[in-house]
């Protein structure tokens, strides 16, 4: 197939930062070829009050009018059950993003993932307007008295997202970016008695970098290192599977999270991300042809994460009219992107992709 239409895309885990960063980076949404984008919290300070989620959805609507900005509050006891009701009802956040605390970027102000239970309230609330709990399902690895580190973290967090669909089974409930066979395993049988026309109460995504790299892809390699960290070859064979699956449950979101270039050089304290917006589409489409399941790329870039999401036609609205195609052709990545105060490197970057975006 020369070309795919893919209709409207949708990637559910983007990092689209702040200040000069974001001037950079945000526009590169749409140019990978992503009409709608579900952004993170992680700023300094993280976004915790009705006032930011309104002042950073006008800001990044300002720097791309064509893309559709998803809002998520950033998991913390700032929050109260009578703000996640006010936003839930006026359509502002579609989700709250919990994070571990110690885990990765900006995470120092995350909750202790070994007791969710001060939050149930919070949850009780998510349940009942289905807004999104987005999981970074790690333990930190810091707690090294209980031997976690940076290869078992994930697996060993999967009995805490298991006990929190439990506890609440119509919470709808995502574990972001999958690493381990350990996890797709998980997010299948919870899956296990599905029926056509049921409705989907966890998901998973699943990155584009995690869909090529392992371990000794990262070691040593500083532009390839991110949280959670990408693991082994069996890891990465069973993140191909699931994604180029067809399963509704496993969807796009890239966790394209760039920083600046000098704090990827530092011999300590290197930062966790790998920057792939810009080519977003075309990175996974490589790996779908590879697997020859081009025909099931439109479900995981498009189809089942604005189900999962249950975006509304209102929403969607806004790109009625066009629709994303997958072209092939060559697709040169820049060494690197920058603007006069900032410069980041791509994943893959100087190398030749075999697939492009255009809109039409």
């Amino acid at each position: 197939m020369s070309e795919i239409e893919l209709g409207i895309t949708a990637d559910m885990h983007v990092h689209l930062r702040d200040e000069s960063m974001s001037e950079l980076i945000t526009p590169t949404v749409r140019e990978g070829g992503v009409a709608i984008c579900y952004v993170m919290p992680n700023l300094v300070p993280p976004i915790t009050t009705k006032k930011q989620v309104v002042d950073y959805k006008k800001k990044l609507e300002e720097l791309s009018p064509s893309t559709t900005f998803l809002m998520s509050f950033y998991l913390s006891k700032e929050l109260t059950p009578e703000l996640i009701e006010e936003c839930a009802r006026e359509g502002l956040v579609h989700g709250i993003k919990c994070y571990p605390a110690g885990v990765t970027t900006n995470s120092k102000y995350g909750v202790d993932p070994n007791d969710f239970s001060s939050f149930y309230p919070l949850f009780e609330v998510m349940q009942k307007h289905k807004l999104i709990l987005n999981i970074h399902g790690e333990k930190p690895s810091t707690e090294k008295e209980n031997d976690i580190n940076v290869i078992n973290a994930e697996p060993r967090f999967l009995p805490a997202l298991k006990k929190l669909h439990q506890d609440f089974p119509q919470l709808k409930i995502v574990l972001e970016h999958c690493t381990t066979a350990d996890a797709v395993a998980l997010v299948r049988e919870i899956n296990s008695g599905y029926k056509p026309g049921d409705e989907i109460y966890v998901g998973a995504t699943i990155t584009a970098h995690h869909l090529y790299l392992i371990i000794d892809d990262w070691a040593g390699n500083p532009i390839n290192f991110c949280k959670p960290v990408a693991k082994f070859q069996k890891d990465r064979a069973t993140l191909v599977e699931a994604a180029t699956s067809g399963e509704p449950w496993f969807f796009f979101g890239s966790d394209s999270a760039p920083h600046p270039i000098d704090t990827k050089k530092r011999h300590v304290s290197v930062c966790a991300g790998v920057y792939t917006q810009s080519h977003a589409i075309a990175y996974v489409a490589e790996v779908f042809a590879k697997a020859d399941k081009l025909a099931n790329l439109k479900n995981f870039v498009s189809d089942n994460g604005i189900n999962f999401y249950g975006l509304s036609d209102a929403i969607l609205s806004k790109h009625k009219g066009e629709s994303v195609w997958l072209v092939k052709r060559e697709n040169k990545v820049p060494e690197a992107i920058a603007n006069v105060d900032v410069t980041v490197v791509p994943f893959k970057a100087g190398e030749t992709l075999n697939y492009c975006v255009e809109w039409r």
